[in-house]
């Protein structure tokens, strides 16, 4: 018997797929709580490109050349 495969979902598969969406099926509770929900996801990926930008400025600061 076969194991089922499981498919992979590609990096940012499920994000294009929302952006996609038909948003004429929904009421404007459900848009309102859609909202919510992307504003916290943006909040989300604005604290992790700062930690990345932070990271980034510490490990140049480290390994970088003092000027003369």
């Amino acid at each position: 018997m076969e194991e089922p495969v499981e498919v992979r979902v590609v990096r940012g598969q499920r994000l294009l797929e929302a952006v996609r969406e038909d948003l004429e099926l929904y009421g404007v509770s459900e848009l309102e709580e859609r909202l919510e929900v992307l504003d916290a996801e943006a909040r989300r990926v604005r604290a992790q490109i700062d930690k990345k930008l932070s990271g980034r400025a510490a490990a140049d600061a480290l390994f970088s050349r003092p000027a003369n």
